[in-house]
């Protein structure tokens, strides 16, 4: 199943570094039939795009919970797209599936970065994601502001290069 685990620029590093991808709680999105069955209309590749915006709303909770470990990586929402095994948890959410860990590299189909651009957004919505699931509508805005920039597509050989140009 091709899932979309939230990450981090720190995640990536490690990733490059190990060649294994550490999914935070093994939590995943993705096209579930609880998702499909959600959704009066569209076909799988919007409803994968659904998936893939959860992920990026939960990159940027692991954003905020993120510690500053000494090095300065600049605030991007990271969706890591994978092919393994997961398991429905339509109990939390839509598209919720539940993934073991470590996810070898082979593994992995693409990653998918905000540009520099969307920095300034992604650092107020950060703020705001705990004040928007609890339905304050400026917060809602603010997140909505940085779900107007599209992530970056990258393949998993390019990520080194991602990482030494930042």
């Amino acid at each position: 199943m091709r899932v979309y685990l939230p990450a981090t620029l720190a995640m990536l590093k490690r990733l490059d570094e190990t060649g294994e991808f550490l999914p935070v709680g093994g939590t995943a999105f993705a096209l579930t039939p609880a998702l499909r069955e959600s959704y009066t209309s569209g076909d799988d590749e919007e409803l994968s795009e659904a998936a893939m915006r959860e992920a990026a709303r939960a990159s940027l909770r692991l954003l905020g919970d993120e510690t500053d470990d000494g090095e300065s990586l600049p605030p991007r929402r990271v969706v890591v797209a994978a092919d393994v095994d997961a398991t429905l948890r339509p109990d939390l959410d839509a598209a919720v599936v539940k993934v073991g860990g470590p996810i070898p590299r082979r593994a992995i189909a693409s990653v998918h970065v905000d540009g520099a651009g969307a920095e300034p957004a992604v650092r107020a919505a950060i703020e705001a994601v705990d004040a928007a699931d609890l339905g304050d509508l400026d917060a809602e805005l603010a997140i909505g502001d940085v779900e107007d920039f599209d992530l970056a597509w990258y393949a998993t050989q390019e990520v080194p290069f991602l990482l030494e140009l930042l």
